[in-house]
């Protein structure tokens, strides 16, 4: 990233700040727990993979998401849940559709896959070396 991002970013922060504050205030989430932390994380996510700083997610930002979080998708599947978040209305997901999405009670693709990322990231790491020796009678 080039030195002077975090110039870059102040704007996109102070619109998603305000954004959050639109959520905070809808009684729609008023029974939300913890609905000012988690928006806090989202907004990080969000800004994570907004590569551009334009104020959404595109098709290649999506990818490398996925990619990052070793669950890469074809570019069908992306195009499906971005589709999946916006409606199919549009194809870059807004920070408004990625929280009411996050929030929400339907299990999209995107929201599965955000909330294991930090639970794959604290998984037991993956043994190194050669699998242990067996023998036939411990074969299924």
């Amino acid at each position: 990233r080039p030195s002077g991002g975090g110039l870059r970013r102040a704007p996109q922060d102070g619109r998603l700040e305000e954004i959050n504050k639109e959520f905070l205030c809808d009684p729609k989430f008023s029974d939300e727990e913890d609905l000012e932390e988690k928006l806090a994380v989202f907004k990080e996510k969000y800004m994570e993979f907004d590569l551009n700083n334009q104020g959404e997610i595109d098709l290649m930002s999506v990818k490398r998401m996925m990619e990052k979080m070793g669950a890469p998708k074809t570019h069908l599947e992306l195009k499906k849940m971005i589709s999946e978040v916006t409606g199919g209305v549009s194809e870059t997901i807004s920070y408004q559709d990625f929280v009411n999405v996050m929030l929400g009670k339907r299990s999209a693709v995107l929201k599965l896959v955000m909330m294991f990322e930090g639970k794959a990231n604290e998984s037991n790491p993956k043994p190194s070396g050669p699998p242990p020796e067996r023998d036939i009678a411990s074969l299924p």
